[in-house]
């Protein structure tokens, strides 16, 4: 697995200068510490020190841990381990998100922003001061803090909704700023500003060297095409805005041709071209796991936060997906019943499974142990195993394998966490024209989204060991809902445990929901739009009993988020208000 380790030497030396703050209290008031303002920010170095704190603080345990918590566990493919005892895990998946729930603190995101602020309020300082600090390093540096900004704050607003937006550094305990919340069509508006802005001077992706982690490692410009396309997804969906849909489609566009470009002047020979008319330049099927999962830094990838295991451990990951501390033997959370079989219905039916083939290697890569039909829970290996291959048998056939025993030591977990690829930004370009099409006879955008799915799904498909079967064929999918049913099924397929189902999700609920306001808080409203019910149905099939419950607590649009944690609301003197269907007192019948 390729590492770096200058990022973490560098943003570990600043470690201490940086953390001005308690998770709970950002919005509120800042310690002192007056080394920053009076010794600090004197040359290119302090910079660049502090722009590496700002990406060391996205690696923190916390921000990953919630990564997985937000936008995995509260959706249909992940529930918590039989054995592993863990109240608010419990709460969260009865859908009893109470303000008091430790994992709804949004604290360690908005350290990520506030570092981020802090290089940004610096930097021309530095500017004017330090010779070797020049314009063009300024505008690099300025671009990427914009950038990993709005990352953060895209994360808070598809968790939260309604959040408080700041561009201001805290740095001293005379600043207590009461920041009251800004609508996600606000918020949201602002972020796009700034990348707008970034991909102007942001560095080009592949510009560090084919082989360099900080191509990854850093927002370039295809993490800053990948995460306009992704708002731009989530705002159109909420709105039902065809113009955010066809812009989510020209920053997929830019990210798919940067990928062909850099394609076809380093990777030639180690690559096979996935789709048809698309063609779209993806790994091979033989290649794709061990290099995106095993190694990392892979050719797909746009974004994945790197963990070395020497300087930092992704542990957050681990405790979920593989063990629960060093001395554990379960992981806190394991894949649903919906991993363990194969169902020919499984893009076209919300009671069906996730696969519709056996002869999808995602369907042996994803889990251990699948194939049984009374499984309830399985083990994942995807982004926790060491070995690419799973194991056939003497007809040439894949079986089942077990979760191994031990994968290594617990401090030296070092598999990447990945934020963007390149499958997650053709999906999403898939879902955009799907939402485009004007009705079924709409063949043309139908079509070009039904390829991409079908590009992603054939580098998936193991022909060579099996004696029949079929691929997918665009006569199956022919129709506006059976192509956004595919679309969301092959981005569960191909994306599982990522941290995107349950924001794929929401989206699919907000197409289909009215009234919805984006540019109100929700506390502001009178009313909410009730929630799509297929897309609960979906939702509620992770469950061996109480799926009617979960149906009935997910009514309206604010149960999409999280509360806002009541610590919070204390402290925020009245400028923060609670998520209105959310009440400390309220008693609600666990399932």
């Amino acid at each position: 697995m390729k590492v770096n380790n200058k990022i973490k030497t560098v943003a570990l030396g600043l470690l201490g200068l940086l953390a001005l703050t308690s998770c709970n209290d950002f919005l509120t008031i800042y310690p002192t510490d007056k080394t920053i303002g009076e010794d600090y920010w004197k040359s290119k170095d302090d910079v660049n020190s502090s722009k590496a704190a700002a990406y060391q603080a996205m690696l923190a345990y916390n921000c990953q841990e919630r990564a997985i918590i937000w936008g995995a566990f509260r959706s249909d493919e992940l529930c918590q381990t039989d054995g592993y005892t863990n109240e608010n895990l419990r709460n969260i998946n009865a859908i009893n998100l109470l303000p008091t729930n430790s994992y709804n603190s949004w604290g360690d995101f908005y350290t990520v922003i506030n570092r981020c602020n802090q290089v940004l309020a610096h930097a021309p300082e530095v500017l004017q001061n330090d010779p070797e600090f020049l314009e063009g390093d300024y505008n690099e540096v300025r671009a990427e803090m914009l950038a990993l900004r709005s990352l953060a704050y895209f994360y808070l607003v598809r968790t939260f909704r309604d959040i408080p937006y700041s561009t201001e550094a805290f740095e001293n305990d005379n600043q207590f700023m009461k920041l009251p919340q800004q609508s996600p069509d606000s918020v949201l508006t602002k972020c796009i500003a700034d990348l707008q802005e970034a991909e102007k001077y942001i560095m080009r992706s592949g510009a560090y060297g084919v082989t360099d982690w900080r191509n990854k490692g850093y927002m370039t410009s295809e993490a800053v095409w990948a995460l306009m396309a992704d708002i731009y997804l989530w705002r159109g969906s909420m709105n039902h805005d065809n113009n955010d849909y066809e812009q989510c489609v020209a920053y997929c566009n830019k990210v798919i041709e940067s990928k062909k470009a850099f394609y076809a002047a380093n990777y030639k020979d180690n690559i096979s071209i996935g789709g048809k008319e698309e063609e779209v330049p993806l790994l091979s099927r033989a290649n794709a796991f061990a290099q995106i999962f095993v190694m990392g830094n892979s050719y797909e990838s746009i974004l994945e936060w790197p963990y070395d295991g020497t300087n930092n451990a992704n542990t957050a990951e681990e405790d979920y997906y593989y063990k629960n501390g060093e001395s554990g033997t379960v992981s806190r959370l394991m894949a649903t019943k919906l991993f363990a079989i194969v169902d020919n219905n499984a893009n076209t039916d919300a009671a069906a499974r996730f696969y519709q083939s056996e002869k999808d290697t995602r369907y042996w890569d994803n889990c251990y142990s699948v194939g049984s039909a009374d499984a309830t829970q399985l083990s994942i290996r995807k982004l926790v195993t060491m070995f690419a291959s799973v194991s056939y048998n003497s007809s040439n056939k894949r079986v089942s394998e077990a979760k191994p025993t031990s994968l290594g030591s617990y401090k030296t977990w070092n598999r990447h966490w990945i934020v963007y690829r390149l499958t997650d930004v053709m999906l999403m370009k898939a879902e955009a024209l799907t939402a485009l099409a004007s009705g079924d006879d709409d063949a043309a955008n139908l079509k070009s989204a039904f390829n991409l799915v079908k590009a992603v799904n054939d580098r998936s498909m193991d022909y060579s060991s099996y004696t029949s079967g079929d691929s997918l064929t665009f006569k199956t999918f022919n129709t506006k809902e059976k192509m956004e049913y595919l679309v969301l099924a092959e981005r569960e397929r191909e994306l599982c445990f990522e941290g995107h189902r349950w924001y794929d999700l929401v989206r699919f609920a907000y197409r289909h929901m009215t009234g919805v306001n984006s540019k109100a808080l929700l506390a502001d409203q009178q009313s909410w739009p009730a929630i799509y019910s297929k897309m609960t149905d979906l939702v509620k099939r992770k469950y061996e009993s109480g799926g009617d419950a979960v149906s009935y607590k997910l009514k309206s649009e604010p149960f999409f988020y999280w509360p806002i944690q009541e610590s919070q609301i204390k402290v925020s003197q009245g400028a923060l208000k609670q998520n209105p269907v959310y009440k400390q007192e309220e008693t609600v019948v666990k399932n």
